[in-house]
């Protein structure tokens, strides 16, 4: 049994593109987790570890400290080790206003996390899980968030260079999903359910020939 963990924010947890908030979020059923695990059938086990509003290595002074990815992530590894592979797709929450960060510093939170997975010695026999980054597509249009996002879209736009010079440099597999989805016009941030499906896909598609 292969065990693959999709670490990320709340594309990865399944919220859905919306008008408006609601008082109590609806999880998506078609999330790229559940199309990976759906997939790949047998012999793969896939945890989908989805929290919205995950930066990559920040703490958020307004939405909560705990939305920073780093300090979870090594309890995380080790929780549901033996691990053959940790999927990373996370950086969209750090184009918020508020961080100030450029292209290049959000790439660099997503290296520190990599750099966390193949120090952790979570892998089979005690070794290092391999690690697939994602680069997460550029904005669409934005709505709800736009004043939180606030000059994100043009860095969005310029993060896949960055994340896969921070892939080279680690030794990882390495997805641009701004090559395979989009991001909804409906609030600019989240994925639609046919995204999700094509992502979830893609995904599996590159595992099975990372993992054999």
């Amino acid at each position: 049994m292969k065990t693959i963990l999709c670490y990320g924010d709340s594309n990865t947890w399944g919220y859905p593109a919306l008008e408006e908030k609601l008082p109590v979020m609806p999880r998506m059923s078609q999330r790229w987790g559940s199309v990976l695990r759906t997939t790949l059938g047998e012999g793969y086990w896939v945890v989908e570890e989805g929290l919205s509003g995950r930066t990559t290595v920040w703490d958020d002074p307004v939405e909560g400290e705990y939305r920073n990815g780093k300090p979870y992530l090594l309890p995380c590894l080790r929780s549901h080790m033996p691990l053959d592979l940790v999927i990373i797709m996370l950086g969209t929450n750090d184009l918020k206003r508020r961080f100030n960060l450029s292209p290049y510093d959000i790439a660099s939170g997503a290296g520190a996390l990599v750099d966390i997975v193949l120090r952790s010695e979570t892998g089979p026999q005690g070794v290092a899980p391999q690690v697939l980054l994602i680069c997460p597509p550029p904005l669409g249009r934005l709505t709800l968030g736009a004043d939180m996002f606030e000059g994100g879209d043009e860095k969005s736009r310029e993060l896949a260079p960055f994340y896969r010079q921070v892939a080279q440099e680690h030794g990882c597999a390495f997805l641009d999903a701004g090559q395979v989805i989009v991001t909804s016009d409906i609030d600019g941030i989240h994925f639609e359910p046919d995204q999700q499906e094509k992502l979830g896909r893609t995904v599996a598609d590159l595992v099975r020939k990372l993992l054999g």
